[in-house]
């Protein structure tokens, strides 16, 4: 599976002691969302984010670092431009800290999902030319 990853996650050293297996694709950016800073980096909705696509068999020991579990972090899947769909973690600002806002009422996870089926959140792997 394909994870745009924008934080911690983008360093070698911290993936390969979260995975045993992995390979970064290449640079890609997330359109539709932008990077916030917090306790942890997150997302919030507009702008654009810079990031990589790294591919991973072993996406619940992300899940397992990013607190997805305890709702640190939500899990969604995002389209690519190039066709297919990529994982992209999405922190809780509330928890982290961050100065973010999520449009709607109820739970975060389900506010997220909302805004990604309402507007065009991509990810663009970055082609050398």
């Amino acid at each position: 599976m394909d994870v745009f990853v924008y934080g911690t996650l983008t360093n070698p050293e911290r993936v390969a002691s979260v995975v045993d297996s992995y390979a970064f694709v290449g640079p890609a950016h997330l359109r539709g969302l932008h990077l916030v800073e917090g306790r942890y980096p997150t997302l919030a909705p507009g702008g654009e984010a810079a990031g990589r696509l790294l591919r991973t068999d072993t996406i619940d020991r992300i899940d397992d670092y990013e607190g997805v579990d305890d709702g640190l972090y939500v899990r969604v899947s995002v389209p690519r431009t190039d066709g297919g769909d990529a994982a992209v973690y999405v922190g809780d600002p509330a928890r982290l800290d961050a100065d973010a806002d999520w449009p709607g009422d109820g739970p975060f996870a389900a506010r997220v999902q909302a805004f990604l089926d309402r507007s065009e959140v991509v990810v663009e792997p970055v082609v050398d030319r």
